[in-house]
């Protein structure tokens, strides 16, 4: 497929050629150029530097929620920044600002917003969250911000930036949230999140949403990680319950570059009641004048975006629609059934025990040859550097309370306050062919 791409961005770029030329001949200024001799040099150097990354790419790596771009991805990315749009107001990119508004809505509906919704593209899942964050504030002025132990640090840290004050709710055995440990009366916002990115967990939406309409309490899913697994929510490959319920929240974020085949950095926020958009008016003396269109500059909270992001998505979106028997849906089964599968092969290990089930595409497990928890934080470690150390394999390491882990492994002596699990994310469709040699790789450190 990288050759393939190739091909495609280079008869792209030779049209684009074409249309450059067509306003006049120019020639670049000699301060700009750059000697064939230096430019081959400058290259072969970078390809060495590259090198050094961990491979992202490959299904040996299971580490960190690192998903490398689809090729007609980045095709159409470097396609778009050979021109360098700016998707802030329509005069610094016409086309690109277009495709960025179709693409939305082509996310509100998927998330079941119908035609009537406000959103764009961010930079990425953390301002995606801060402008839902800003909006809970605005919407709710005085009124505190609420979300789980599980969730994302950036919401702790987004309130601190918004100078709101936050609640943190903590999670059930049942896995619901202790909703009698909040006053609703000072609650504004409660965030719920599909697909946390620890453990991979699916919140209960469910339980929130009725106590949430009782109180006049918005709802804000933050979906940065687990927003393409609805996809798959009519499938038999997860409970589909909060995955059906998404339409009924106040605003929604999901990042296109995590599991959307997306280079870094492609987030987006949803909004369900396009009134919202008042709370972002602002003038501008020099933007906003090519056209009485909406421009997304007027709608965000960032003013410069690159508008290479909406382009990469969408050519994306016409290759991979958001269907569970097309496009998304195939991709994003492949990752769930190499969870699923390393689980079971964990489940049969006599070296490796699984933490818990899988929700989505994450699986935390830990040496079974120990007896404490700090012997499984310590041997935990130990395969961890082995594996990079050999480059057989790259995880990564969760720390978990102990007395939360003691509770689903009470075999276990607790002897110290956390214990570090290994942990694979399983975002690469591929990983479900390999998933059995990687668990061998793991056990043959044991």
């Amino acid at each position: 497929m990288d050759k393939q791409a190739k091909q495609a961005l280079d008869k792209g770029l030779e049209r684009l050629q074409h249309w450059k030329l067509s306003f006049g001949a120019w020639e670049q200024d000699s301060t700009l150029s750059v000697s064939d001799e230096k430019a081959e040099e400058v290259f072969s150097r970078l390809s060495q530097k590259l090198k050094c990354n961990y491979p992202f790419h490959h299904p040996v790596y299971a580490g960190q929620m690192l998903k490398p771009p689809h090729p007609v991805a980045w095709a159409a990315y470097a396609m778009a920044m050979s021109i360098n749009p700016n998707n802030h107001a329509l005069d610094g990119g016409p086309p690109s600002s277009e495709m960025e508004k179709e693409v939305v809505a082509e996310l509100a509906n998927f998330f079941g917003y119908g035609e009537t919704f406000l959103g764009h593209l961010t930079a990425s899942g953390t301002i995606a969250n801060l402008e839902a964050l800003w909006i809970a504030r605005e919407s709710h002025p005085g009124k505190k911000i609420a979300f789980s132990s599980n969730s994302h640090y950036t919401h702790e840290r987004m309130c601190g930036v918004l100078a709101v004050d936050s609640v943190k709710i903590p999670i059930l055995e049942d896995r619901n949230f202790d909703l009698s440990s909040v006053d609703p009366e000072k609650i504004g916002t409660i965030v719920v999140t599909l697909g946390t990115t620890g453990l991979g967990e699916v919140e209960h939406l469910e339980q929130v949403i009725p106590w949430a309409k009782k109180h006049g309490i918005r709802i804000h899913i933050d979906a940065a990680y687990g927003g393409f697994f609805r996809t798959l929510k009519d499938s038999d490959l997860i409970d589909g319950t909060q995955w059906k319920l998404m339409q009924e929240a106040n605003s929604i974020v999901i990042d296109p570059h995590k599991h959307g085949l997306q280079p870094y950095g492609c987030g987006s926020v949803l909004f369900k009641d396009p009134e919202v958009g008042r709370f972002y008016k602002h003038d501008s003396p020099y933007t906003y004048f090519t056209s009485d269109d909406l421009h997304l500059g007027e709608i965000s909270l960032e003013c410069s975006r690159a508008g290479a992001a909406a382009v990469a998505l969408w050519a994306t979106l016409q290759c991979f629609p958001l269907k569970e028997k097309e496009g998304f849906g195939p991709v994003m089964a492949q990752c769930r059934k190499a969870a699923l599968k390393g689980y079971s092969l964990m489940e049969d290990s006599r070296k490796l025990v699984p933490y818990k089930k899988p929700e989505l595409d994450i699986v935390g497990y830990f040496p079974s040859d120990c007896k404490t928890t700090s012997q499984i934080s310590d041997l935990s470690k130990k395969v961890f550097d082995a594996g990079m150390k050999d480059q057989s394999f790259y995880l990564s390491l969760f720390k978990v309370p102990s007395s939360e882990f003691i509770r689903l492994h009470p075999e276990y002596k607790a002897d110290s306050e956390m214990v570090t699990i290994l942990r694979s994310v399983f975002m690469k469709p591929e990983q479900a062919a390999f998933v059995e040699e990687l668990v061998n790789r793991i056990e043959s450190h044991l």
